[in-house]
């Protein structure tokens, strides 16, 4: 007489019951420190910035900005002329100028709207003057009853003064290079299949979203091309990064790539302010990863003709080539071929009986 079948253990719906229930606030936790807490923190920490004018004039101004350590990287000019091409190289956020008349700042709200504010406030000045060209910041009152006038030396477009459209544009690139990864892998492509579908889909992701944020929103003033091409590198550095994990791991690789791109790719991009205005070395980090080196990419070329963009290609780069490196070593892996009957031993022959 068979006995009864055993229960099943309650051990592995308790551990399902357990994911269930703390999986979702974990998500939450990890979502809200990466995208809560660096803005919350947002504030200069070594902050690039010129201080320009007679040695005697100019070091009150700079010892008002070592005042308080670790917020702003003070380079010293000669002249309102050098510190004015430092602006335009992206070598320096702005500078503080000292002129017979009083203070002046030059800010470029086209490198981040929030820096050119908080330069402003940091001179404490009151208005901007004539010279200020559609920055978007208003300035505070100045403490002691003077004004501090401004200019913006590389303005912010007047389509997108405070730069919004632009940083909005990063998310929606993260995520469809995420999902370009996920559907060459899931399709199966390997090897040549998948580099060509990686590098197709980069282009044509390029075009189009240059053809969105210039030709149409007027967003970016740089050259088109230039600006298509960032676009496309930066889609390819996220889809052939997301692709290659899931090649070498699997499924959860591409998980894994998903939560590196948008979960922490996207909030410590310093798109929204500038790097040097996040929580370190969370800022640093931020660069080393695809949106973060893309939205600084397409910051350089839109409104500085390409300058200081060594770093950010080089990095998007990286990712791309690394990323199409491991989709192609996985296309030359021998593909497994249906699996033979009755576990794959060899059947005997049949015995003929004899007669």
């Amino acid at each position: 007489m068979s006995g009864s079948p055993r229960p099943r253990p309650p051990v592995p719906r308790f551990r399902a019951f357990l994911a269930a229930l703390l999986l979702a606030p974990l998500i939450v936790s990890v979502a809200l420190w990466a995208f809560a807490w660096p803005a919350a923190r947002t504030a200069p920490r070594e902050l690039p910035v010129g201080i320009a004018g007679p040695p005697a004039a100019a070091a009150p101004v700079e010892q008002q900005l070592t005042r308080h350590a670790g917020e702003f990287d003070v380079h010293r000019y000669g002249d309102e002329t050098a510190a004015r091409e430092a602006v335009e190289r992206r070598e320096i956020y702005g500078a503080f100028v000292v002129r017979p008349d009083g203070p002046h700042v030059l800010t470029a709200s086209a490198a981040s709207p929030v820096v050119a504010q908080a330069l402003q406030q940091a001179a404490g000045g009151g208005h901007s003057g004539g010279e200020h060209s559609g920055g978007g910041a208003a300035n505070p009152p100045s403490a002691n009853g003077g004004t501090a006038h401004s200019t913006d030396v590389v303005a912010a477009p007047s389509a997108d003064p405070r730069g919004a459209a632009l940083s909005s544009s990063v998310l929606p690139m993260a995520i469809g290079g995420v999902v370009a990864g996920a559907v060459v892998v899931t399709l199966g492509l390997r090897g040549t299949r998948a580099v060509l579908a990686l590098l197709g889909a980069a282009a044509l992701v390029g075009g189009a979203a240059a053809a969105l944020t210039h030709s149409w929103l007027g967003v970016l003033t740089g050259d088109w091309w230039a600006e298509a091409a960032a676009f496309g590198l930066m889609s390819l550095a996220v889809s052939a990064g997301v692709a290659g994990l899931g090649t070498l791991v699997g499924p959860a690789g591409i998980g894994l790539g998903a939560m590196v791109m948008v979960m922490f790719g996207n909030p410590l991009s310093g798109v929204t302010s500038a790097p040097e205005m996040l929580p370190q070395p969370l800022g640093d980090i931020g660069q080393w990863l695809p949106p973060g080196a893309g939205a600084t990419l397409l910051r350089s070329v839109g409104f500085f003709d390409g300058r200081a963009s060594d770093s950010p290609v080089l990095v998007l780069t990286v990712w791309a080539v690394a990323g199409l490196t491991l989709v192609t070593i996985g296309g030359l892996r021998k593909q497994p071929g249906p699996e033979p009957e009755s576990g794959g031993r060899p059947q005997p022959a049949a015995r003929v009986p004899a007669g």
